[in-house]
């Protein structure tokens, strides 16, 4: 997602499947990637490996999002933006449970949302 919550690129994968594996599958399919200046990840993401991967094919800084220690709410920023759309997502009954059989139906069922709100904004 870019840093007004839209969606920019989905990848659904196996439970089975770490994040830091994915998220080279979904990075590499990023549209409009050269105007990218800063990636940054949640604790899921935590792998050096995939930082320094990140800055050699992309050019563009890294950063990791942890949470705060303490017990209680505490808003991070930039990771509110990320819950807020998911969050927008989970608005449609289909997105809201996995029904589907093949990840390609569920991302483009993820597109097919995030299309409509973006027209329902630009329509106000």
């Amino acid at each position: 997602m870019d840093t007004q919550g839209w969606l920019l690129r989905v990848l659904v994968h196996p439970a089975n499947e770490q994040d830091k594996v994915a998220g080279r599958w979904v990075l590499q399919r990023l549209p409009l990637w050269d105007r990218l200046q800063r990636f940054i990840f949640d604790s899921g993401y935590a792998s050096d490996a995939l930082m320094h991967w990140c800055q050699q094919v992309f050019g563009v800084e890294t950063e990791i999002t942890c949470r705060g220690k303490e017990t209680g709410f505490e808003v991070l920023p930039k990771r509110w933006i990320v819950e807020r759309t998911l969050g927008w997502l989970n608005r449609f009954r289909r997105l809201s449970k996995d029904f589907e059989q093949l990840p390609a139906v569920s991302e483009g069922f993820i597109y097919l949302a995030m299309s409509h709100l973006m027209l329902r904004r630009l329509t106000r």
